[in-house]
C-alpha cells in the first residue's frame, strides 16, 4: 500500500478518506508495517491532505498546568508513580490561580488541567471541583482536566463547574500489556470512566504508547480500541524510559513510529483533533508531528514556567522555549497560524 502510488493516486486516496472510506484491517496493517523513508513521506502528505481538508493552515494550542505530581498509582511507564523516590510538588489554590492568570494574554485555546491521581484531591473531590471553577472564572477559556479515573458523580460535578474535556489515556487496548504498564488498576473503569465523562457533555481524550513493546499486532489492537471510544481527541507519545521506574533499562526507541501513527490516525479519525506534544521534543519535535498530520500542540507553558510535563524532555535546560508565543512564531515559519477561539468553541458544540 502507497508503495507505488503516483502522486494523482494519493490524492485520490486521501479524498476517499474524505468521503468516508475506511481502512480495512489489511489496510491497517499494511500502513504499520512501512519503514522506509519514501513511503512514510507519503503517507505524511496523505495525512496532511486530510487534516488541511478539514482544518486549513490552523491550528489549536493548549496550555499544561500540571498542578500535582502527587499520585497513588504505580505505572510502571510513568516518572510519578507512587514508588519513584523524587522531588515532588502540589500547587496551592492561589499558586494555581496565579500560573492560570499568567495564561490570560496567550493566544491558547484550552488550559488543561493535570495531575497524578493525587490523594489529597481524590479523597476530597471538591478541592479538584472548586480549582476548575475557578480557572474557568480566570482565563474564561474551555477547560480540559487530567484528574485520572474519578468517581461518576465527581466527573458530573467538573461538568457543571466549567470543565469540557476529560483527558483519560488508555494507553494500550492490548489487556496484557495494560497490566504491565498500569500496574494494579482496572482495564474497564478506565474506559468506563470516559464513557461517563461524554454523558456529561464532556469532550474526550484517549490516547496510546508506542515503542514500549514495539509490537505491531498490539499497536493494531490499540488502533481499533481507539476507534471503538471514539474521541473527540486521540493522541499518540513515544514512550521514553523514565529514571526510578521499572523501565527506565529499556532502551529508547525513535519518534518515527509516533509519527507514522499520527498519520494514520488522521486517517482513521478525518476530522478530529491529533495533538503535537511539546514534551518530548520541544518545538522542533513539533514540526515533524503537526507535518505528519496533527493539528493541535499541547504542552504548552507559561514563559520562564518550572511547571513539568509528563516526560520532561528539556527538565535540566535553563531554556524550555515552550511558551505559546514561541510556537505561534514558528507555526509561521511552517505557513499555519492558531486557529480562531470560536472556532475551537464550535468544535466543542458539535460534539
Amino acid at each position: 500500500m502507497l508503495k507505488d502510488m503516483s502522486r494523482e493516486e494519493l490524492d485520490n486516496f486521501a479524498e476517499s478518506i474524505i468521503n468516508g472510506q475506511k481502512l480495512s484491517d489489511d489496510n491497517l496493517r499494511n500502513l504499520l508495517n512501512i519503514e522506509d523513508d519514501e513511503n512514510l513521506e507519503k503517507l505524511y502528505s496523505v495525512a496532511r491532505a486530510i487534516r488541511d481538508h478539514n482544518f486549513g493552515n490552523k491550528v489549536f494550542l493548549y496550555s499544561f498546568v500540571y498542578f500535582s505530581t502527587y499520585c497513588k498509582n504505580n505505572c510502571a511507564f510513568c516518572y510519578y508513580n507512587c514508588k519513584n523516590d523524587i522531588d515532588r510538588y502540589r500547587l496551592t489554590p492561589d499558586e494555581i490561580e496565579k500560573v492560570c492568570e499568567a495564561l490570560k494574554d496567550d493566544p491558547i485555546h484550552m488550559v488543561d488541567l493535570t495531575m497524578g491521581e493525587d490523594p489529597y484531591y481524590h479523597n476530597h473531590p471538591e478541592r479538584l471541583v472548586e480549582a476548575v471553577r475557578r480557572v474557568k472564572e480566570i482565563v474564561g477559556l474551555p477547560i480540559m482536566v487530567s484528574p485520572g479515573v474519578v468517581e461518576n458523580d465527581v466527573l458530573e460535578e467538573l461538568r457543571e463547574n466549567g470543565a469540557d474535556f476529560l483527558a483519560l489515556y488508555q494507553e494500550t487496548y492490548d489487556p496484557e500489556l495494560y497490566a504491565k504498564l498500569r500496574v494494579g488498576q482496572s482495564y474497564k473503569k478506565r474506559i468506563d470512566c470516559r464513557n461517563h465523562a461524554r454523558k456529561t457533555g464532556m469532550c474526550i481524550e484517549d490516547g496510546i504508547l508506542t515503542e514500549v513493546e514495539p509490537d505491531n499486532e498490539s499497536t493494531f489492537k490499540s488502533l481499533r480500541g481507539l476507534e471503538n471510544t471514539n474521541p473527540d481527541m486521540v493522541r499518540v507519545m513515544t514512550f521514553v524510559p523514565q529514571e526510578g521506574t521499572p523501565l527506565e533499562e529499556k532502551v529508547p526507541g525513535s519518534s518515527k513510529s509516533e509519527l507514522k501513527i499520527i498519520a494514520i490516525l488522521r486517517l482513521m479519525f478525518p476530522d478530529r483533533l491529533i495533538p503535537a506534544s511539546l514534551d518530548l521534543e520541544g518545538i522542533d519535535g513539533m514540526v515533524h508531528r503537526l507535518n505528519a498530520g496533527a493539528n493541535v500542540v499541547t504542552s504548552i507553558i507559561p514563559s520562564g514556567s518550572s511547571l513539568e510535563g509528563v516526560v520532561n524532555y528539556d527538565r535540566d535546560l535553563a531554556e524550555r522555549d515552550r511558551d505559546a508565543h514561541s510556537v505561534v512564531k514558528r507555526l509561521e515559519s511552517m505557513g499555519m497560524e492558531p486557529a480562531k477561539q470560536e472556532d475551537f468553541n464550535m468544535i466543542l458544540m458539535s460534539r
